[in-house]
C-alpha cells in the first residue's frame, strides 16, 4: 500500500457526513436484520458498476439510470429477497422502496440509489418494508456501519469492512465500504453488493472512469463459483465533507489507489468467505504479454472447479492449473511459463519439476494459499482472488431456496 494510504478501522461510515442503519423489517424468515439504509448529510457524486447479466433485478435499472451523478444522497438495501424476474410489480416495489426511503428522509426520491439480495422470483413484500422505514430512520448513526452490513448479509458467515486514510496535500481524506457476498460470484461488474463512501470532493466525470478501472482490477477479477447475479452492484458516494478536492493528476491517482486499497481488500474478505470455503486462494499472473490475457490465465485457473477441488483436498495437482491456463486464450512461453504453489517450483518448460510432495500437501493447509504463474511473454499481471470448493459449498446451495 501506498505511503500516504493508511488502513483505519471503520466501513460505510468511516468518512464524514455519512450515517447508517439496518433494521428487522420481517423480509428473512430467519428473522435477522434485512433492511438497510445509507445517507449522506450533503449531495453526492456517485458512480457505480452493474451486473451484465441480461435478467437482472429492476434495482439495478434503477440505480444504473440514475448514474453517474451530483445529486445522490442515500441507498436502501434489503436482503432476503432479491426482487428479480418478478415482472411490473418488482419494479412497482422498487420505486415504492425508494419513495419510502426518500419520504423517510425528507429527500426526493430521484437521490435515492437501491440494491437488493436474495431469493431470485419471490416478491418483496413492500408493506413491511414501508412500516420499518421510520425506525430505520431513526437509527441512521455515524456508527451504524456494523449494523448496515448485517442487514445486508444473506449467506455470509462475517462481516466484510474496510476503510483508508488518504493523504493528499495539506488535506486528508477517508474512504470506506463494505460489502455482501459469499456464493454466486462471478460479477463481470463488481459483486454481489458493494457499497463505498468517501469525503473527498470529485466530480462524477472524475469519478465514473476511476470507479470502472477500480472496478476491473479487482472485483471483476472475483469468482467464488463462475454465476454472475441477477443483482449485483458496486456504488460509489463521495459527499466531500473532507473539504478535500480531488484534481490534478497526482491527486486522482492517489484517489484511486486509496479506492483500490478499499475494494481488493472487500474482495480478500468475499474470496475467504465463499460458501463452504476452507481457504482464500490468491492467483498471481505475470510476464502476460497484455494485461487482458493476464487476466484472462489468473480467471481459468480461478474458475476452475477441477483446480478449487484439489486445493480442498490439499492436493499439490499443478496439472488442472496447466491445463486451465492453457485453454484460458493466453499466450505464454513453452521454454520460460512456469508454475509456483504456495512458493514451491512445480513446473516449467512444459513439463514437471521435482518437488516434495508431503512438503507442498501441507503447505496447501493454509488459510491463504497462492498460485504464482510466470506465462514468461511481456510485462503484464494480474491477480484474480477465489477459494476452495467443499462439500459445504454443494449442502448450503442445495438448500439455498428452502
Amino acid at each position: 500500500m501506498d505511503r500516504h494510504i493508511r488502513k483505519i478501522r471503520g466501513g460505510i461510515t468511516a468518512a464524514a457526513g455519512f450515517s447508517a442503519g439496518g433494521v428487522r423489517a420481517g423480509i428473512k424468515r430467519s428473522g435477522e436484520p434485512d433492511l438497510a439504509l445509507l445517507f449522506s448529510d450533503r449531495r453526492c457524486s456517485a458512480a457505480g458498476t452493474f451486473t451484465t447479466n441480461k435478467i437482472r433485478a429492476s434495482s439495478v435499472d434503477w440505480s444504473k439510470c440514475r448514474l453517474p451523478s451530483n445529486a445522490i444522497r442515500a441507498v436502501v438495501c434489503n436482503s432476503g429477497c432479491a426482487n428479480a424476474c418478478t415482472g411490473r410489480r418488482g419494479v412497482k416495489d422498487t420505486a415504492a422502496m425508494a419513495r419510502f426511503a426518500a419520504s423517510a428522509l425528507g429527500i426526493a426520491a430521484d437521490a435515492m440509489l437501491v440494491a437488493a439480495t436474495g431469493v431470485i422470483g419471490h416478491f418483496l413484500p413492500i408493506d413491511a418494508v414501508a412500516a420499518a422505514m421510520p425506525e430505520l430512520k431513526r437509527k441512521l448513526s455515524d456508527n451504524g456501519g456494523t449494523s448496515f452490513v448485517k442487514a445486508i448479509m444473506t449467506t455470509d458467515r462475517v462481516r466484510k469492512e474496510s476503510a483508508v486514510a488518504v493523504k493528499s496535500g495539506r488535506r486528508g481524506y477517508t474512504i470506506g465500504g463494505c460489502a455482501k457476498g459469499s456464493g454466486m460470484i462471478r460479477p463481470d461488474m463488481a459483486t454481489m453488493l458493494a457499497f463505498i463512501a468517501t469525503d473527498a470532493a470529485i466530480t462524477p466525470a472524475r469519478l465514473d472512469p476511476i470507479v470502472k478501472r477500480v472496478v476491473n482490477r479487482t472485483f471483476n477479477n472475483l469468482t467464488v463459483d463462475g454465476d454472475t447475479s441477477t443483482n449485483d452492484m458496486l456504488l460509489v458516494l463521495a459527499n466531500g465533507a473532507s473539504g478535500r478536492a480531488v484534481v490534478g493528476k497526482t491527486a486522482l491517482a492517489a484517489f484511486e489507489e486509496g479506492l483500490y486499497a478499499v475494494c481488493n481488500d472487500l474482495c480478500t474478505r468475499i474470496a475467504a468467505d465463499g460458501e463452504g470455503a476452507t481457504k482464500r486462494v490468491e492467483v498471481r499472473v505475470k510476464r502476460g504479454a497484455t494485461e487482458a490475457e493476464a487476466k484472462k490465465a489468473a480467471l481459468a485457473v480461478a474458475n476452475s472447479n477441477l483446480t478449487k477441488c484439489a486445493l480442498f483436498g490439499n492436493d499439490p495437482n499443478w496439472g488442472r492449473i496447466a491445463c486451465a491456463v492453457g485453454y484460458s486464450g493466453a499466450r505464454f512461453s513453452d521454454r520460460t511459463m512456469t508454475i509456483h504453489l504456495c512458493g514451491i517450483p512445480v513446473f516449467k518448460n512444459l513439463q514437471p519439476l521435482p518437488f516434495d510432495q508431503m512438503k507442498a500437501h501441507d503447505a496447501l493447509k493454509k488459510k491463504v494459499v497462492s498460485i504464482d504463474i510466470n506465462l514468461g511473454i511481456g510485462k503484464a499481471t494480474a491477480v484474480a482472488h477465489t477459494c476452495d470448493f467443499s462439500y459445504d459449498y454443494v449442502k448450503i446451495n442445495a438448500e439455498y431456496h428452502t
